[in-house]
């Protein structure tokens, strides 16, 4: 297995999940009043899903589609140390956001728009089912087939910034004019969701924290015009203009210290998941 034909199929993953996206944009031209778009949304996600863990399609190995998913379940025991772990490296992606802000300045996102007369439950609607769609479909994709793709041939690491990397690239919609420059941002990210996922051998903390992170983004991003790596309205000052000062010197062993947790406590949860296999 190649690592472009890896990339291919999780791209593929990916849109197939993903098309059906468009039918929010239509919600927000016809029927603004009700978000009548989750429901049909909402069914063709339960339908990708049964397909992609091999449950339907029994022409198609569904044994090697389960196996790429890795939609695995996770024992109750494992859940709470899971999403702890997550956590933390969500608490890490802060930090290092705001050390990278002293460092390079960072695009403007595109502002999250609706029709005036859009009642703000069917808004915050509409965005909870977007970040839900977004956390199943790039985790079956990105941490799901094409991680587990490239990860059994080229470890953890390579697979982890390949996805990161095509995760970023399609992301240019976000920031077209700074592409290349928000692909680390968008391979840390991948830290997070990937290395999770590698920890509990499954996807599904990563789908949950990865819906959940972008409820608040996006409801953040529409309420005040700002996405999610712009964490204040005021820019902080560049250490170019400013020299390096205690704020930056302590904002870089934040996330040093957190780095640090993070990578513990992704190992414990391995170490617990191993565990838990061995006694099954």
């Amino acid at each position: 297995m190649t690592i472009l034909l890896a990339v291919a199929i999780g791209v593929v993953v990916l849109l197939a999940g993903n098309w059906i996206a468009a039918l929010t944009s239509v919600n927000l031209a016809h029927g603004t009043a009700v978000p009548w778009a989750i429901v049909p949304i909402a069914l063709w996600l339960w339908v990708y899903w049964q397909f992609l863990d091999g449950k339907w399609g029994a022409d198609f190995d569904p044994a090697t589609r389960r196996s790429n998913l890795r939609a695995n379940r996770v024992p109750a025991a494992l859940w709470i140390p899971s999403l702890a772990a997550g956590l933390l490296g969500f608490a890490t992606l802060l930090a290092g956001l705001s050390l990278a802000a002293r460092l390079v300045e960072f695009p403007a996102g595109t502002p999250i728009t609706t029709p005036p007369e859009m009642p703000v439950i069917t808004v915050v609607l509409l965005l909870t089912m977007q970040s839900i769609m977004a956390g199943v479909t790039e985790e079956a994709a990105f941490r799901g087939y094409m991680q587990s793709l490239i990860e059994r041939q080229h470890g953890l690491l390579v697979a982890i910034v390949v996805n990161g990397i095509v995760f970023g690239l399609l992301h240019f919609s976000s920031h077209p004019g700074a592409v290349l420059q928000m692909l680390p941002y968008y391979v840390a990210v991948a830290a997070v969701y990937g290395g999770l996922t590698w920890a509990a051998d499954s996807i599904l903390p990563a789908i949950l924290l990865h819906a959940a992170g972008d409820v608040v983004v996006l409801i953040r991003w529409w309420a005040t015009g700002r996405p999610e790596w712009q964490l204040s309205a005021t820019p902080s000052p560049l250490v170019s203009q400013t020299g390096i000062d205690a704020g930056f010197v302590t904002t870089l062993l934040m996330a040093i210290v957190l780095g640090a947790l993070t990578i513990l406590s992704y190992r414990k949860v391995r170490a617990l998941r191993v565990a838990a296999r061995e006694a099954a």
